[in-house]
């Protein structure tokens, strides 16, 4: 059952209007229906941290009405708990984005039960109806990724991969999409595989035991950046094997995220390329969908106004962003959002 909500026709109006300032929607598209609950997945990471900034701006500044926002700090139980609390205050869609997949279906089959509708961002729940994903094609950072190292590379050396968790769609997606090109496109280079669970420190370790064994190391895929990043250049650094691009030695790597240290570590020569996970997109289409369920829109499979793709997955439907490659050419484009963040007024 939704909230209903008295209003004058101007002021309805001027409702819809600061949405589709927002969102890009068609006026009079959608209609209020109640607060959102939104939970951010973690705050230990720069593209994190940053896709919070843009949730609360765009709520600052025209978005849906929603609660405060919760933080479940990667662990699935916590998320559940804030989740139930945000539907025990009121929240009529729920906007998530669940770091381990297959454990939240539980908490999906609940809401909805309750006929309340989710939002998922940047990952997609294995199990459990979801109104919309949010999220880049993942698979695609993997393959953009392999492809980017193994040219670079002339199809031969060695190369070491910080996968993010497996237990997650985002970890399995660009694992497994690396693995097959790698494969498939560039049998020249070994791999060498370091699950980390996205944590930084666990990255530093395992790479540290690679490079006492293989000095001779060749690439670096970093699926995260904003937890692999900083551990990885310092431990490059320490090891006096951070090179700058073009000079003897150099060893080539590509990041996904976009987040503004690895677009200062491209300029800089320290790293060579990553792929630019949308974090005000993210925030921009989590609000867009949300309010879109609660005024009892529906969307089908195909392209959208906003360059991207929607696709239809087994428990529901997934809008792909783009996600374009950085590299020292394009690391000025004052489209991509980490060159703009800091300057939303």
């Amino acid at each position: 059952m939704r909230l209903r909500t008295r209003t004058t026709g101007a002021a309805a109006g001027a409702a819809v209007l600061a949405l589709c300032a927002l969102t890009g929607c068609n006026r009079g598209s959608d209609t209020a229906g109640g607060r959102i609950g939104i939970d951010v997945p973690r705050t230990d990471t720069d593209f994190w941290n940053s896709y919070q900034q843009y949730l609360k701006h765009d709520l600052d500044h025209g978005g849906p009405a929603a609660l405060p926002l919760s933080n479940s700090q990667n662990d699935i139980g916590k998320l559940v708990a804030d989740v139930q609390a945000l539907t025990d205050q009121g929240a009529k869609a729920i906007v998530m984005a669940p770091q381990d997949t297959g454990a939240v279906a539980a908490e999906l089959r609940r809401l909805a039960g309750k006929k309340i509708p989710v939002v998922s961002v940047d990952t997609r729940p294995d199990e459990g109806k979801v109104y919309m994903v949010v999220r880049a094609d993942n698979r695609a950072y993997g393959e953009r990724s392999c492809e980017y190292l193994g040219n670079k590379l002339g199809g031969r050396g060695r190369v070491a991969e910080l996968q993010g968790d497996l237990s997650s769609i985002n970890g399995r997606d660009r694992s497994e999409a690396f693995a097959s090109c790698m494969k498939r496109r560039f049998p020249g280079i070994t791999v060498h595989e370091l699950a980390t669970d996205w944590k930084g420190e666990v990255a530093s370790a395992k790479l540290q035991s690679l490079l006492a064994q293989h000095r001779d190391l060749d690439g670096i895929y970093l699926q995260a950046g904003g937890a692999f990043l900083q551990p990885t250049l310092a431990l490059l650094q320490q090891q006096k094997l951070l090179r700058p691009a073009g000079s003897a030695g150099h060893i080539t790597i590509i990041s996904n995220d976009g987040i503004p240290d690895e677009l200062a570590a491209i300029r800089a020569g320290t790293i060579d390329a990553t792929l630019s996970q949308p974090a005000d997109l993210y925030a921009k289409y989590a609000l867009y969908y949300a309010r879109a369920a609660l005024a009892g829109k529906t969307f089908a499979p195909g392209p959208t106004d906003h360059h991207s793709t929607i696709v239809k997955i087994g428990n529901g439907l997934e809008d792909q962003l783009p996600a374009p490659l950085v590299t020292k050419a394009t690391v000025g484009d004052p489209g991509l959002w980490a060159n703009q963040l800091g300057t939303a007024k």
